[in-house]
């Protein structure tokens, strides 16, 4: 599957700004965050880990699903897969996923006059 597989952080863009703007700054880590990926057709799993810190979300594509935040808060929202690329509509930002040349690349963008996009790059390992 395109998703499937074991990704880790290669670089990132406005990590420290985004944590700030939605109020995270003191979550900050210089730990390189390990992503897995498991995609059976349109259902996933997908887990982020750090040293000591690990979260996860089971979600379907093209459908509302209960997910968790880094900090543990429940949200429901509809989850898409179009074109190569995840979306879905966070509580602070909108998180989006694709696959570009072998590499896990996700956004997070604020909208509004803030208009931070965080973006994290992985490398598959």
């Amino acid at each position: 599957m395109a998703f499937t597989g074991k990704y880790q952080l290669e670089s990132q863009e406005n990590y420290e700004t985004f944590l700030e703007a939605i109020g995270l700054l003191n979550a900050k880590t210089d730990y390189k965050v390990e992503t897995e990926v498991v995609q059976d057709g349109d259902n996933f799993t997908w887990t982020q880990s750090v040293p000591g810190w690990t979260w996860s979300n089971n979600f379907s594509a093209g459908q509302e699903c209960e997910l968790t935040t880094m900090t543990d808060s429940k949200f429901k929202a509809p989850v898409t897969l179009e074109g190569g690329t995840i979306s879905v509509q966070f509580p602070k930002y909108l998180f989006t996923a694709e696959i570009v040349e072998d590499k896990l690349v996700m956004s997070c963008t604020i909208p509004g006059e803030q208009g931070v996009t965080f973006k994290r790059i992985s490398k598959r390992i």
